[in-house]
This record gives structure tokens, sequence and C-alpha cells, in this order.
């Protein structure tokens, strides 16, 4: 049976009790200092990842116990030496690829320097996040009813590696595509290579709120540790995606604008019966904070990495090569991967609030909202 590990960490300070029992109760304070020194563990055991064909895999979810803030904040080499003994807990199990998690995927040059000192290949996970979260995109626009021929979009994070694959793959479906990042020279050198090679409109900005005002279809993808997208913002009936952890929407969104469907992109429904049960306390179920047999996407990329016996280091770096995002998404529907259910704000999106949703928004336009 072929394994793998998947490298995971705390994106808030209430995620490190989820992650660790023992860390509840304990102060703000103190749990950012113990996580400076803490050590990888780790966290689960996941089984019954069951292909159509019978094929089967296991694997551990290991922890790199560091906060997205402090990813960022400290040595480089700190991390990554936090990461790599996070993927050697993994290779002492068996594991055979390991995948990078959220901030342990983009520090640093996102992913090459970990794999070249790692034992066993690494992936980002990134072609599959595009691959979903494109579709989940589309979805979401067919679910409000906008045909994205005549729509504006947005992509947020744009110059990203992420952001920059979801724009070539948004741009043939589109009117036109708005391009967002902060490093306005990065921005608009790619916005030049851009322009020249897909078939839309397109455009850039480094202002947020004035590009999200001018269109119905937003995507996110940046690696920011705060809210980017506002509710005062968003037009009637807008669709946003998001595919960054941690989110990029603000919660006041799901407060504010009833008439937004704003959508989690890139979760998958895993092939089989699959359990994630928690390594120290056996027979206990770790909580992803996600419906059953549902995974992240860039989770579930080194899963079928792992089914399809595909040791190798697929998706590192900040450029994206199209064509295996192409060929991931071919082998995840192979391997019994599909788009998850809809989801935002840790809620599903049924049919019944998709309904509530549209009729929220032909509400505000009846009363003339402009945004």
């Amino acid at each position: 049976m072929n394994k793998f590990c998947f490298v995971i960490h705390p994106l808030s300070l209430e995620d490190v009790a989820r992650y660790e029992p023992g860390a509840k109760g304990k102060g703000d304070a103190i749990m950012r200092k113990i996580m400076e020194w803490m050590p990888p563990w780790t966290v689960a055991h996941v089984t019954g990842v069951r292909a159509p064909d019978g094929r089967e895999i296991e694997g551990w979810f290991v922890c790199a116990p560091l906060l997205p803030e402090q990813m960022i904040e400290f040595r480089r080499e700190q991390v990554y030496e936090r990461i790599l003994a996070a993927i050697q807990l993994g290779v002492d199990l068996g594991a055979q690829v390991a995948g990078l998690g959220a901030f342990t995927a983009v520090v640093g040059d996102g992913g090459v320097t970990i794999n070249e000192r790692s034992p066993i290949p690494v992936t980002t996970g990134n072609s599959l996040t595009i691959g979903a979260g494109v579709d989940s995109f589309f979805r979401g626009a067919h679910e409000m009813g906008i045909d994205p021929v005549d729509a504006t979009a947005v992509v947020v994070g744009a110059t990203g590696s992420i952001g920059g694959a979801c724009v070539r793959l948004i741009a043939p479906k589109v009117k036109h595509v708005i391009l967002v990042a902060r490093n306005e020279t990065r921005l608009q050198k790619f916005h030049e290579r851009t322009a020249a090679e897909v078939p839309c409109e397109t455009s850039y900005t480094t202002d947020i709120s004035a590009a999200v005002r001018r269109a119905r279809l937003v995507l996110t993808a940046t690696s920011s540790t705060n809210d980017v997208i506002e509710p005062e913002d968003l037009q009637t009936g807008a669709v946003v995606c998001e595919l960054s952890l941690p989110h990029d929407v603000s919660r006041r969104v799901a407060k504010e604008r009833p008439d937004v469907l704003v959508t989690e992109g890139g979760n998958m429904t895993v092939p089989g019966t699959p359990r994630f049960e928690r390594f120290r306390e056996r027979g206990s179920d770790f909580d992803l904070n996600l419906p059953p047999r549902t995974a992240l996407a860039c989770m579930s990329e080194t899963m079928v990495l792992a089914l399809e016996g595909r040791f190798e280091p697929y998706t590192l770096g900040r450029g994206i090569d199209l064509p295996k995002v192409i060929e991931m998404n071919a082998m995840a529907r192979r391997c019994g991967f599909s788009l998850a259910d809809m989801r935002a704000f840790d809620a599903a999106i049924t049919p019944e609030r998709i309904a509530e949703i549209r009729s929220a928004a032909e509400a505000r336009r009846r009363a003339g909202a402009v945004v």
C-alpha cells in the first residue's frame, strides 16, 4: 500500500486547541511562546482512501506548529527546519510523498528548497487547488445566474502562483479580467505578459476595493493574514470564490451581505470511506473543520499522487504548468475525487440557501442598490 504525509499548521490560536486538545484553556501569549519551540508532531492517521478500482492508500497529517504570522516573521531557515522535521515524522512512518498545506507551501520559494532537502518528493498541491478552484468559481456563477461571457472578473493575488494560473484559466470564459496584487511593478509586468496571451479585455490595479466594486465575479488567492474582501465593496449578487487559507473574505460579509454568494474553492470529496483518526488519541477523529469525506484540494493532490504511485515533486515554485493542472484534474477524477458541495463560513451552502441569496440580490436591485 502506498503512503503519504501532509504538513498542516494552525491558522489561528483557536486552531491550536483543535490540533492539540492539551492546549485548551491556555492564554494566547503563553500559546504563542510555546509554539516558538514546540516540536512537530503527528496529528492524524488517514485510512480508507480508496479509488473506484480498489487501489488504497494510507497517510498521516503531520503538524509544523507555527501560526501564519510566525512563518512570515521567523527566520526562513527556522521555518524550513520545522517543516522538514514534520516531513521526517511522515518518512519514519513510511510516507513516500509529502504535501505542503497552507503557509508551508507559500513560505520561501514555494516548496523548492523544502523538496531539495526532503528525503521524499514534495508537492504544494497547487495544481489541484487551481483546477478545483476555477471549477468552483464558475459553479458559483452558474448558481447565481451570471453569464461569464458578459461578466467582469477580478483575481486578487494575481501575481502569485495560484492566482496567475487562475487568470489564464478564467480569461477565455469572461469579458474582462481585472488583475489585483500589492506590488505594482510586479503586477504591471505580469499584466503586460498576460494581456498578450489571453483572449479577453484585461486591466490591473493595486486597489482591491476599487476592483471588486467593478466586478460580479471575484476570486481570491492571496497569502494575506488579514481580511481583503469587505462587504461594502461587493456588487449586488456577486460571487466570491476564495482559495486562500487563512480566508480572505471578512466574516462581516456573512452578516451584512445576504445577497452575495461566497464559496470556498478547492474542497474535494475523497473516494472510499476516509477516516482521519487522531494519532495520539486513538479512537477519536481529527476535526478538519470540513464535512465528512471532504479534504482540501492540496491535501487531495498529495493523496492522488500516492494512489497513482507518482512519487515526484509534482507542483513546486512560483510558476504553474497549466498542462499539469489539466493532468492532475484528470488523475483526480480517475482516482474518484470530485468537487465537494459548496461551503462558506464553516457552513454548507444548500440549494435553499442559494435561492435565499438570489432572492436577496433581486430585492436589493429592486431597491436600487448600487453596491
